[in-house]
């Protein structure tokens, strides 16, 4: 066998400017203890009934979709919380799917209701991906998933 070479890796150019309210990546340091968290994807439910169901661009204009969205992403948070009693350091990545019609194309402008939601938070943004889909489960409008960094348990501090 021939051991590969390692080929200099071109300078990039600059980063992709984000499209709305995220990064376009994150870095952070990990630390001895931490915890990654990942939440199941969360729709925009209370009490454990889905409040708003409808396509993005046919029965909810952008201002709704995003409020879905916000509320999706509390719910994310919740999940989180929920999970590990530790502190959440960092959000790492999160993604926006979004149920939506032919040719709607505000993705962005639906998932910074979420990103504000976490901007709320005071703990950076997370990089981002918003994604259009034909359909969520339930016919929800969004559904948000979620990845952060936390230390460890409180217990174990």
């Amino acid at each position: 066998m021939s051991e590969a070479s390692e080929a200099p890796v071109p300078a990039p150019g600059p980063a992709p400017r984000p499209q709305g309210a995220y990064v376009t990546a994150v870095a952070e340091p990990l630390r001895a203890g931490d915890v990654l968290l990942t939440s199941a994807g969360m729709t925009p439910r209370e009490d454990g009934r889905l409040v708003v169901t409808g396509l993005a661009g046919r029965d909810l204009d952008v201002a709704q979709a995003r409020d879905a969205a916000a509320l999706a992403a509390r719910n994310a948070v919740a999940a989180l919380a929920a999970g590990h009693a530790g502190r959440v350091r960092r959000w790492l990545r999160m993604t926006v799917y979004v149920a939506c019609a032919d040719g709607f194309t505000d993705l962005s402008a639906v998932a910074d209701g979420a990103s504000e939601v976490l901007d709320g938070l005071g703990l950076g943004r997370p990089a981002r991906s918003a994604i259009g889909v034909r359909a969520l489960p339930g016919g929800a409008p969004v559904e948000v998933e979620l990845t952060a960094i936390a230390a460890p348990n409180v217990e174990d501090e």
